[in-house]
């Protein structure tokens, strides 16, 4: 579900329907539009947001967007529902207690944060000349998701099996998976800044930045650390470095563990690992020449399933007991 939040973000993203809604109704916004009067309400907010003024649009242009960013929004609710309801039963039970319970209750704050971090992104939209989520916003609440995901797979996959398997000849695997699942989640973020800054549709080429190796002014901005967010340059080109960084790590990982006298699950796992990173980087490259939004979409998905595949994989060497 959570990778279903992610689908449903990146595309209100990729079509511009991220400030569609103006209106936060956590416990009642599940309730559409239902009459002419509801319409004008949610339309009469978007137009006075500076991404309408800036390009207006009419009510049925609207309303395909406002669906869009309506049903994530119903997602988001139903993933609330669909984690709260057992947790509340299985606690009442007693099949949850102590650490465990309040290891479940911090994931779901972590969920709550993200829900409200989310709104007062989209709240951005009222301030003059924002035309889209800011990536000072966009960023962190993509490597938030991320981070979610990372400790429900790791939870989920504990709960399933609480004592680690020993796997022998593979702790350096080990050391290296972690390394590639922090590396991963570093990219993302910078993937999600490099799209919501504009960053993707600046240098058009690969591996030189239009004949160049490093960007120009690359450091023109103050405070030194905007460049990250919002020098184009500066940001894509950190991307590129921290992908490549990244896809040579990922690819060492999966290829020593797949040399690894692994068991046929694991090893299974490290083989997916090694094409989804080759498929990731093929399509970064590719996104980047074209200047694809859409293409950047599907490589934002693949990220995805990339790094729930990484943090399996690490998962899958907690019993890990010799150095090779």
């Amino acid at each position: 579900m959570v990778f279903g939040m992610v689908v449903g973000g990146g595309m209100a993203r990729t079509i511009g329907a991220g400030f569609t809604i103006q209106v936060w109704r956590p416990f009642t916004g599940f309730i559409p539009p239902l009459s002419a009067a509801d319409w004008a309400f949610y339309f009469g907010l978007y137009q006075q947001t500076a991404t309408y003024q800036a390009h207006p649009i009419t009510l049925a242009q609207y309303q395909p967007l406002f669906w869009e960013m309506f049903i994530d929004r119903c997602w988001g609710r139903l993933m609330a529902l669909v984690f709260l309801l057992p947790f509340t039963v299985f606690l009442l039970q007693g099949r949850l207690r102590g650490r465990a319970a309040l290891w479940m209750l911090g994931i779901f704050g972590l969920g709550v944060f993200q829900a409200v971090w989310g709104w007062y992104m989209v709240t951005q939209a009222m301030q003059p000349g924002v035309l889209s989520p800011p990536p000072a916003w966009a960023g962190p609440h993509l490597a938030s998701a991320m981070a979610i995901m990372c400790l429900e797979i790791w939870t989920g996959l504990t709960f399933l099996r609480p004592a680690p398997v020993p796997v022998a000849a593979s702790v350096r695997v080990k050391h290296l998976a972690t390394a590639s699942v922090a590396l991963l989640w570093i990219t993302i973020t910078f993937g999600a800044l490099t799209a919501t800054s504009g960053a993707l549709h600046v240098f058009n080429t690969f591996p030189t930045m239009n004949g160049a190796w490093l960007p120009p002014a690359m450091f023109g901005q103050s405070p030194w650390l905007s460049n990250f967010v919002t020098n184009t340059g500066t940001v894509q080109f950190t991307h590129r470095l921290l992908a490549t960084v990244t896809a040579l790590t990922v690819l060492t990982t999966a290829v020593l563990g797949l040399r690894a006298p692994l068991p046929p699950g694991l090893r299974d796992n490290f083989l997916l690992l090694a094409g989804l990173v080759a498929l990731q980087y093929l399509l970064g490259m590719t996104t980047l020449v074209l200047g694809s939004n859409g293409l950047g979409y599907i490589h934002e998905l693949n990220a995805v399933l990339l790094f729930a595949t990484a943090v399996c994989a690490r998962h899958g060497l907690r019993g890990a007991i010799h150095w090779v």
